[in-house]
């Protein structure tokens, strides 16, 4: 195992940033020190003089080969997590998905046999469920043994993936129980579906009329009816993609309360609105995505969430489709179009750029990116952070290094960009994952099976 310095960088973790060496050995940070204190011997040394060494990113929200609407993510386990390491990403938290009429386990062992052996970084699971009943609640507290803490529900997809409000209480009263954590799709699905019908019958088919049947009232009446409902099951809960002001101040309610309810937001949130829907010629079906994207104005309460800890949490939801042959599917129905973008890649970079451009500190990048989603899910101080015994999943960051997000250079398997051609500053220079070289100085040395299953504990925000 080699053992490995990197020397001269600025260290930023979620509670410090301090310039010091790191000594890296069997896969771990070993200790830290001041610049040239200690004579440390090491075969690999890393010159990070001007450049940030921070903890890899956890993803706490993708979706590899997800099956959704008679398709196929894009993204395989293969390469959707060597894109996230090209991105400075060194853990994803993927979601298992039960199918109908299936156990939960069945579900989680499918996607175990997807992941296993092809994944560049680490990656762990959630556990979608889609069929709430007796059988299925007796096997929450097994999973939770398994490493598999957190339960996803939708409010959403009726006849897909819509859980009642029975099914979901009842869940949230196993995950009480046990210490598991319910996460919930806030988005009342059945309202939904009625304007969609009414939308299409009125012709409006477009990729625009996506965001406006999905309404950001019917996010904020899910997402408060998901709160009073944890209430009555003393449940903590965690609401994911979130996009719209009026939902952001539901938990901010809640949250003022002293009630354990969290909130994610994504992205494509803070970066894209209703005008990337509205493009012409079919292109808003590439910003087709549910919570859906919501007009500009939208953007500064997220961004404010995100400084006072009302939201805790950015993840990408990632789930790419391509444009062509796939998006398409949705030509003349809007509600055909397979659901959701690509972004494991950028995430990191997209809030470096929120650094530069004054919305957030650098260490509350850090702590959104990397610690809170470690600490949410289970993982902390394993990863998220750069300290001793801690996984030695680092990034040297280069603060000063320009580029432009494109479909021409990025490495995620999807025909488009979400961000084409944005100019960001910051780029990822290396990455380590558990000591092993990912991406050494923007060439990847990543290999599919290096990444490992690493079972989670509890949410450590609670009790």
């Amino acid at each position: 195992m080699t053992r490995t310095l990197i020397t001269g960088g600025l260290v930023i973790t979620a509670a410090d940033e301090v310039h010091a060496d790191v000594l890296i050995e069997h896969g771990r940070v070993v200790a830290l020190a001041a610049p040239g204190t200690q004579e440390w011997a090491a075969d690999r040394v890393i010159d990070a003089s001007q450049k940030y060494v921070i903890p890899g990113g956890v993803d706490a929200h993708t979706h590899m080969e997800l099956p959704f609407g008679g398709t196929f993510a894009s993204d395989t386990f293969e390469t959707g997590t060597r894109a996230a390491a090209w991105g400075g990403t060194t853990t994803i938290v993927d979601f298992a998905v039960q199918a109908k009429s299936e156990p939960l386990r069945a579900g989680l062992d499918a996607w175990m046999a997807k992941a296993d052996g092809n994944c560049a970084v680490d990656y762990a699971f959630h556990m979608i469920m889609s069929d709430v009943n007796e059988s299925t609640l007796r096997e929450m507290p097994k999973l939770v043994e398994l490493g598999v803490s957190s339960f996803k529900l939708f409010m959403a997809y009726p006849g897909v993936f819509y859980s009642d409000d029975g099914q979901i209480l009842r869940a949230m009263q196993v995950a009480g129980d046990t210490g598991g954590l319910i996460m919930m799709h806030a988005e009342n699905g059945i309202a939904i579906d009625v304007l969609v019908e009414q939308a299409l019958a009125r012709g409006e088919t477009d990729p625009r009329y996506h965001g406006e049947v999905r309404k950001a009232l019917l996010e904020a009446e899910a997402t408060h009816r998901a709160i009073q409902l944890a209430r009555v099951a003393g449940s903590p809960l965690y609401v994911v993609h979130v996009s719209a002001q009026e939902a952001v101040a539901e938990l901010a309610a809640a949250r003022d309360m002293g009630l354990p309810v969290f909130g994610e937001t994504c992205p494509q949130y803070l970066f894209l609105s209703t005008d990337n829907l509205a493009e012409p010629d079919f292109e808003g079906a590439k910003y087709v995505c549910s919570t859906p994207l919501r007009p500009k104005e939208h953007q500064a309460p997220l961004w404010r969430g995100l400084r006072t800890n009302d939201l805790q949490v950015v993840s990408t939801d990632h789930c790419p489709f391509c444009f062509v042959g796939q998006k398409e599917l949705g030509r003349g129905d809007f509600s055909k179009i397979p659901n959701d973008l690509p972004g494991v890649e950028n995430r990191m970079d997209l809030l470096h750029q929120a650094v530069v451009d004054g919305h957030i500190s650098r260490r509350r990048w850090i702590e959104i990116a990397c610690a809170t989603p470690a600490r949410m899910f289970g993982l902390y101080p394993q990863k998220g952070t750069i300290a001793p015994g801690s996984d030695a999943d680092v990034v040297i960051y280069d603060p000063h290094a320009t580029q432009v997000l494109s479909a021409e250079t990025h490495h995620m398997n999807v025909d488009y960009s979400a961000y084409e051609g944005r100019t960001i500053t910051g780029q990822v220079e290396t990455v380590l994952s558990r000591g092993e070289l990912v991406v050494d100085q923007r060439k990847y040395t990543g290999h599919a099976g290096h990444g490992a299953f690493v079972p989670r504990g509890l949410c450590q925000y609670l009790g």
